[in-house]
């Protein structure tokens, strides 16, 4: 990849940060904070389908970054690893779905349409997931002193942020299950249908 490429993937990825981090404002929650719909979670998934793993989790990182700088993300505060934790690093772990990314074009150019829809759709499993395992583990350690009592941390992590996961999994699932039906192009960048072409 040359370097004019590989700037152009970063820039990239920091829109796609700066997009994440603004529809994030857009307030998609409950009164107490257990159904939280991420927006910023699609751009962030189809960005990992176009550049990556380690790109989409970059991006995430840096939307991470961005909700604690200008945010909501203080409102949140108990100490400084528990942000980190919650906002950084499990933000970069919605980028894994680009894990998939090379399976998802080769089934584009391949035009195995069905097989590209399975795994856009898996890859955003793999994304939620990962990014939810992270707030799992903050509920259970840092928010399950707020459990009721005599109910177990994990249950209380659990319950709490097992809504947010499934809704989030099912909304980048139909999202972009919709996108690559209509819009496949999104999910292959400039550069690699140019050598495609060339071939």
């Amino acid at each position: 990849m040359s370097k004019k490429m590989d700037l152009r993937v970063w820039i990239e990825g920091t829109v796609v940060a700066a997009l994440a981090m603004a529809l994030s404002f857009i307030p998609i929650q409950t009164a107490n904070s257990a159904f939280d719909l991420s927006l910023g979670l699609v751009p962030l998934v189809l960005y990992s389908y176009r550049r990556g793993a380690v790109a989409g989790m970059t991006s995430g990182f840096v939307w991470g970054l961005l909700s604690i700088v200008i945010g909501s993300a203080m409102k949140n505060f108990v100490s400084v690893p528990q942000i980190i934790f919650e906002y950084p690093f499990a933000f970069a772990f919605g980028g894994l779905g680009g894990v998939f990314a090379t399976k998802i074009q080769r089934a584009l150019q391949k035009q195995q349409n069905n097989q590209a829809l399975s795994y856009v759709i898996l890859g955003g499993l793999v994304a939620v997931v990962a990014r939810w395992f992270w707030h799992y583990w903050a509920g259970v350690f840092v928010w399950g002193m707020y459990a009721p009592e005599g109910m177990s941390p994990y249950w209380y992590s659990l319950i709490f942020n097992g809504g947010s996961a499934i809704a989030n999994t099912v909304y980048v699932g139909v999202v972009l299950g919709i996108l690559v039906k209509v819009a496949p192009q999104l999910f292959i960048p400039k550069a690699t249908n140019y050598l495609t072409a060339k071939r």
